[in-house]
């Protein structure tokens, strides 16, 4: 993709669609230190396939990572299964928007649709991991399983009256600096890019889903 500059795309990207549950393969955007003789160099940037729900390099059983698809940005760094990502495996997952389903006063759920203005594509801060089947053989090619995991923080201005969590939205301008390798990730890097998603938090619109139907109806929502 021309418009992240990207080195490496995979064979398997997932096909857009408006609803994407945890354990879903999603578009994840990583930039990788390189190995072997180039070791050193620039990192690569990759665009992959990855399964929403991040599956900790330690873990026996990949089904943890169906708990793990949020990461709470104010703790991350602590966390046993997300403290080894926030070092050095931080990424990007590109979106054209999501929706939220907002509780209504007769016990329904109304969904409604969370874009940024003029189509502006929204970036979720992410962490990612790889995983090993420690049962499938060496030359299985799933024997490696890409999972990552949104980061979320406390919502404020318009997202906070539909929800009290909200994705971290990594800037354009400071996304080189996220994805970078070398940069190592600690918990002062977490609250400065939680810092600069709140503006986002301002600029997003929230729409009501008509008929509340995602698909098509949605797809009219965000094309309002």
């Amino acid at each position: 993709m021309a418009l992240f500059d990207v080195d490496v795309t995979g064979d398997t990207l997932p096909e857009p669609s408006w609803n994407i549950a945890p354990t879903a393969q999603v578009s994840l955007l990583v930039d990788a230190a390189p190995r072997g003789d180039d070791a050193g160099g620039p990192p690569i940037r990759r665009l992959a396939s990855a399964k929403w729900g991040l599956i900790p390099s330690w873990a026996d059983d990949p089904s943890v990572g169906s708990r793990a698809f949020n990461a709470r940005i104010e703790t991350a760094a602590e966390k046993p299964t997300f403290r080894d990502a926030v070092v050095s495996r931080r990424a990007v997952i590109p979106a054209s928007g999501y929706y939220e389903w907002v509780p209504q006063a007769d016990g329904s759920k109304l969904p409604v649709y969370v874009s940024l203005p003029d189509d502006e594509l929204m970036l979720f801060g992410a962490l990612y991991e790889w995983w090993r089947n420690p049962g499938a053989a060496a030359d299985d090619a799933g024997r490696w399983i890409l999972s990552t995991t949104i980061l979320t923080r406390e919502a404020v201005g318009p997202l906070a009256e539909i929800h009290e969590r909200m994705p971290v939205l990594v800037d354009a301008e400071i996304m080189e600096d996220w994805l970078d390798p070398h940069t190592e990730g600690d918990a002062d890097l977490l609250e400065g890019i939680s810092g600069e998603a709140e503006q986002h938090a301002y600029r997003v619109t929230v729409r009501e889903v008509p008929g509340g139907q995602v698909g098509e109806a949605l797809a009219s929502a965000a094309g309002d």
